[in-house]
C-alpha cells in the first residue's frame, strides 16, 4: 500500500468504526473471567490485540487499525481490568497466566495462528507469548516497545524521564516521603495495596496521571484525573507486574530468548520521542530479531493515537493483509 495513502487514512481516523459480531465472558483459570470480543470478517485473517498497562483494558478505538473486510479482530480485557472479573485483582494474575489466557482464547475460537498486535505492555506480552508459543503466531506488529527490564523501570520510575518533565515528576514524587523515594515502585506498592480504598484510589490516580502525562509528544505535562475505579485497576495491576519484574526468571529474558521467533516476521513502530518506552529498546530488539523491521516515527511519542504512529500501524496491517491474501 502507498505510504502516503496509509498516513492519510490514519490522520482521517483510521478505518470506520465497526461493531463486534461476538462478545462474551470467557472463564479461564483460578476464578477469573475475561471479556472477549470479535469484530470484522468472521472468515478473515485472525489478529489478536493486546492492550497496554498492564491494566489498561481494550477500547472500541483499537478496532480501527484493521480492514474489517480482511481481518477477524479479537480484543480482550486482560485479567483484573476492563470488563474482566474480579476487578483490580492481582490474585493468580501473572504474565504466565495471561499467556495461558491467550492460548485459551485461540483454542476456544478455533484459530490455528494469529497475527499478534500489541503496544507498550501489549508489545511485551506479544513477545513473551510468541517466544512461548511460536507455532501459534503468524506475525507480530508492535508499538512503543517495552522489554520489561530493570533499566526501563529505572528510567521511568527512578527519575530518568523526570529529567525531561521535572514539574510533572515532582507532583508524582512529592506524595512519597523523601526517605522512600529511592524505590518509587515499592513506595507506591505499599499505598496501592494498603487495604484502604480511599488511600488506594488517591495514589492510583497519581500513578496513572504520571504515565498519562508523558504519553503524547504534544503533552503539556498534565495527566488528568482518571476515574477512580479505572485508575485503581490500572495502577494496582501495573505496579504488581513491575514490582515482580514481569514474573520473568531473569532480567533481559525477552532478548535472551529471541532466537525462538527469528522465523516470525514483524514490524516495530516506535516514536522517536517516546518518554515512557525510549527507542533504545526498540532498536535493540530489531537488531536481535532479524525478521523484524523497525519503523521509527519522527515527531511522535508513545501514544497509540498519535497520527504518525497510527499511520505506520495501519500501513503495516494493510501490508500484511496484501501479503497474506495474495
Amino acid at each position: 500500500m502507498d505510504k502516503d495513502l496509509g498516513q492519510k487514512r490514519a490522520v482521517q481516523y483510521l478505518y470506520s468504526p465497526i461493531d463486534p459480531f461476538d462478545q462474551r465472558m470467557m472463564s479461564v483459570s483460578d476464578g477469573h473471567t475475561i471479556y472477549v470480543e470479535q469484530c470484522g470478517n468472521p472468515e478473515g485473517i485472525p489478529v489478536i490485540v493486546l492492550h497496554g498497562g498492564p491494566g489498561g483494558g481494550c477500547s472500541p478505538a483499537m478496532r480501527r487499525y484493521f480492514d474489517p473486510s480482511v481481518y477477524r479482530v479479537i480484543l480482550f480485557d486482560q485479567r483484573g481490568c476492563g470488563r474482566s472479573r474480579p476487578h483490580a485483582s492481582v490474585t493468580a494474575n501473572t504474565t504466565w497466566d495471561l499467556v495461558a489466557d491467550i492460548e485459551h482464547i485461540r483454542e476456544e475460537l478455533g484459530i490455528e495462528k494469529f497475527i499478534v498486535f500489541g503496544g507498550s505492555w501489549g508489545a511485551t506480552l506479544a513477545l513473551i507469548y510468541a517466544i512461548s508459543h511460536p507455532e501459534s503466531v503468524r506475525a507480530l506488529v508492535l508499538r512503543g516497545v517495552f522489554l520489561m527490564t530493570q533499566a526501563e523501570l529505572d528510567w521511568f520510575y527512578g527519575g530518568g524521564a523526570g529529567q525531561f518533565w521535572p514539574e510533572t515528576w515532582a507532583r508524582f514524587a512529592r506524595l512519597i516521603p523523601p526517605e522512600e523515594r529511592d524505590d518509587m515502585i515499592g513506595a507506591y506498592h505499599r499505598r496501592l495495596f494498603s487495604g484502604d480504598l480511599r488511600i488506594e484510589t488517591h495514589f492510583a490516580r497519581a500513578w496513572s496521571s504520571w504515565e498519562n502525562a508523558l504519553a503524547s509528544v504534544a503533552s503539556n505535562g498534565n495527566g488528568g484525573d482518571a476515574p477512580g475505579e479505572y485508575a485503581r485497576a490500572f495502577a494496582r495491576l501495573e505496579n504488581h507486574y513491575f514490582i515482580n519484574r514481569g514474573f520473568l526468571e531473569e532480567d533481559g529474558w525477552i532478548l535472551n530468548n529471541i532466537d525462538r521467533i527469528q522465523h516470525i516476521p514483524g514490524v516495530i513502530v516506535q516514536g522517536r520521542y517516546d518518554m515512557i518506552c525510549p527507542p533504545q529498546r526498540a532498536w535493540e530488539l530489531s537488531e536481535s530479531w532479524k525478521a523484524s523491521e523497525l519503523r521509527m516515527v519522527r515527531n511522535a511519542g508513545h501514544a497509540l493515537s498519535e497520527p504518525g504512529i497510527s499511520a505506520e500501524l495501519v500501513r503495516a496491517m494493510d501490508e500484511f493483509a496484501q501479503t497474506l491474501t495474495s
